[in-house]
């Protein structure tokens, strides 16, 4: 899995278990929603770590419990 899909999925995950749109979790984080809309839309690429953070702190888990799935563990990616 390449790691923009991984974040994806991840925040996808983080949706269902919350039952929260992402308008929602973006208001809960003090994120604008075009922030996080972009990355998932792919107009942007990653987000940094501290808009992940901000997720987190939005949906009320930690840093650990977002990156806490094996499949971050297989990151497909070859950085140059």
């Amino acid at each position: 899995m390449r790691l923009g899909d991984a974040l994806k999925t991840r925040i996808e995950e983080i949706l269902a278990d919350k039952n929260m749109t992402l308008t929602a979790l973006c208001l809960n984080s003090n994120l604008t929603p075009s922030t996080v809309f972009d990355f998932m839309s792919g107009k942007s690429s990653y987000p940094k770590i501290i808009t992940i953070k901000k997720l987190c702190a939005g949906a009320g888990i930690t840093l650990k419990e977002f990156f806490d799935r094996d499949y971050f563990n297989d990151i497909e990616e070859i950085y140059n």
